[in-house]
């Protein structure tokens, strides 16, 4: 099975973004989140690569509404 890593972290990241209870179990259990959300049943060390992935993007669209409310203020 082949995934486009990219494509996937862009999609889970707007499912969480849009559901915050769903976001809470992700930063609780994120392994178990996302094989409730992919339908994949992969060992951790496979879906870890996605798990960090996403985390970096759901950080950096924080950093990136951070950053727009302090341009605001300017």
């Amino acid at each position: 099975m082949s995934m486009d890593l990219k494509a996937k972290i862009e999609e889970l990241a707007a499912r969480l973004q849009k559901d915050p209870a769903l976001l809470g179990r992700f930063q609780k259990e994120p392994i178990k989140t996302l094989e409730e959300l992919t339908g994949l049943d992969l060992p951790e060390e496979q879906l870890q690569p996605l798990a960090a992935g996403l985390k970096a993007k759901l950080a950096a669209g924080g950093l990136g509404d951070a950053l727009d409310g302090l341009k605001k203020l300017f």
